[in-house]
């Protein structure tokens, strides 16, 4: 059955690391032994080649039998959808072009046998199905524990069926993690192995292109990302706690002096976070108890690119300034905005705060200073990108802030830094916030905004925008 995989026979070749999986799997299909496997591949490792592999193989070799194979993902668009064309296109290369069909749009079937593509979305209805010869869950780590053991699990109970749960680790609360755990204690009992681990270095054992890729991002994610931790080195983050370790924030102070205005041949960027916005906290927003604190905070961030031998590297942002308005109406800021935006610092790039009464504001300031403002609407996925560039920023040491002035700013900033706390979610997401009851957060989430205006002037620049 492996021979299949071999050179010779036009399908193709999978690294070492694949093949064992695939010999695992085929091993327990063949020998109807039912285990359930859980494979962990560093991300763009190749999971997705071995799974479309292994559904070519065993169409190809039960197409004459009314058999299914049936593939869950999170979502249907984009997962699902982009497995059956990897599966489609690995049929066509194997010489079936003309002979598969596609049913139903979810179905793709090789003589009498078929491969069900589902979603596993808590509102897909998928009860019903069932795996004669394999049953696949995609991104196990993000696929609802209920929703796999009342409605997938099931699926190959009067088959005995051979399941696969593909993905990267996240937290030590995922299904993925779960079941890698029972599958550790099994093998501890009978020596099958049924869990497999390959981390970015195994995979870039075999791929130099993969390795030259993996180390770019090491460098701009910090090797401590919660991004790089899971995806690339395979190893859980735990709930949260401290949103920057000591480390990070030391790695945060600069030795620049403090500025007032912009200087000649300088670039600059602006974030603006709002007084007066709802918070984020566990999952909900909340709108903040005491307005006559919430601050509206502008951070003025300078903007310095590589040197020429640094090709390819982001550019570093050095805090420079801050502003902060207590207890003032956004309409009474708008030409004092403006003033210093446009007259003070000649800022290439704004991001501002639009979520809720922001908009506004950042209408006003988007009429008066045109395309350099981009409104900023704080959802939970964008607000987890926003912290995990803010985190890449950090690690990466591109993000400096002012040595100490002895202003109030300056020590709200470090205060809010401390205090700040992270949380992290289902579906690699996370939240970065204060607790209400210790403070707000408007300098640190001002802080995210001028990192996502520095990233947004260098992606402009990179496609031909403005750039001196």
């Amino acid at each position: 059955m492996v021979d299949i995989m071999d050179e010779n026979s036009g399908i193709n070749q999978l690294r070492p690391y694949q093949r064992e999986v695939a010999t695992a799997v085929l091993d327990s299909v063949f020998g109807k032994k039912g285990l359930t496997f859980s494979v962990e591949i560093a991300r763009q490792g190749g999971k997705n080649e071995l799974s479309a592999q292994l559904e070519l193989l065993l169409l190809t070799l039960h197409m004459a039998e009314l058999k299914n194979l049936i593939k869950c993902s999170p979502t249907f668009k984009p997962q699902t959808v982009i497995s059956m064309m990897r599966l489609k296109d690995r049929l066509n290369d194997a010489g079936f072009d003309g002979i598969w069909t596609g049913e139903l749009g979810y179905i793709v079937r090789l003589g009498n046998a078929r491969a069900i593509f589902l979603s596993a979305d808590e509102s897909a209805n998928v009860v019903g199905n069932t795996a004669h010869i394999l049953l696949e869950i995609d991104e196990s780590q993000d696929v609802g524990k209920e929703k796999y053991s009342k409605e997938f699990k099931p699926m190959g109970a009067t088959t005995n069926v051979t399941t696969v749960h593909y993905g990267t680790t996240w937290d030590d609360a995922t299904l993925l993690e779960e079941v890698k755990q029972t599958n550790l204690e099994l093998e501890r009992w009978d020596g099958i192995k049924r869990h497999f681990r390959y981390d970015w270095e195994e995979v870039a054992q075999h791929n130099p292109d993969y390795l030259a890729y993996v180390l770019a991002e090491r460098e701009r994610l910090g090797e401590n990302h919660p991004l790089f931790l899971t995806q690339y080195r395979l190893l859980p983050i735990h709930g949260g706690g401290g949103f920057l370790s000591t480390q990070q924030r030391a790695q945060v102070q600069g030795e620049h002096e403090r500025k007032r205005r912009g200087e000649t041949g300088k670039v600059y960027v602006a974030g603006i976070d709002l007084a007066g916005e709802a918070e984020e906290v566990d999952g909900e927003y909340l709108m903040k108890l005491n307005p006559k604190r919430d601050s509206t905070v502008v951070t003025i961030g300078e903007v310095e690119f590589p040197q020429e031998n640094n090709v390819g590297r982001e550019p570093s942002i050095k805090i420079v300034e801050h502003y902060r308005w207590t207890g003032k109406k956004h309409t009474e800021l708008y030409t004092q905005l403006v003033d210093i935006l446009k007259n003070v610092w000649h800022c290439r790039m704004v991001v501002v705060d639009a979520t809720g009464v922001g908009e506004p504001v950042a209408s006003f300031l988007r009429k008066a200073l045109g395309s350099r403002v981009t409104p900023f609407t704080f959802t939970q996925k964008s607000k987890s990108e926003l912290g995990f560039n803010l985190l890449a920023a950090v690690n990466s040491g591109r993000l400096k802030v002012y040595k100490s002035d002895g202003s109030e700013e300056y020590q709200e900033f470090w205060l809010e830094i401390e205090k700040a706390r992270s949380q992290y979610r289902p579906s690699q997401t996370m939240n970065f916030y204060v607790e209400p009851a210790q403070g707000h957060d408007d300098f640190l989430m001002s802080l995210a905004l001028v990192v996502e205006a520095g990233n947004n002037y260098e992606l402009r620049s990179a496609r031909g925008g403005e750039r001196e």
